[in-house]
């Protein structure tokens, strides 16, 4: 089975995310087929935070791959930070 989940980077007490298409049997951090964004909690107020290639992501989804819960909250999350940024800025 295919999933999208988050392999960890970074080093200690500075995570960085990447999201990935994985082999569900391929350990956390190992061997991925295709990256698909990035997910940085500690982001600061002017750096990206998540990005997330969206057709990529429907494609996977489209061949019977399974998004992680907490995949599945960020990508929610990316969808809505567009639509917020604007009204932010002006």
């Amino acid at each position: 089975m295919v999933v999208i989940r988050l392999s960890r980077g970074g080093s200690k007490a500075r995570p960085f995310f990447n999201i990935v298409v994985a082999d569900k049997r391929v350990r956390r951090d190992g061997r991925f087929i295709e990256r698909i964004g990035f997910y940085n909690p500690t982001a600061k107020a002017n750096e990206e935070s998540i990005r997330v290639v969206h057709d990529r992501l429907n494609y996977w989804r489209s061949v019977g791959a399974q998004a992680s819960p907490t995949v599945e909250r960020l990508v929610a999350q990316a969808a809505a930070a567009p639509a917020a940024a604007p009204a932010a800025a002006a």
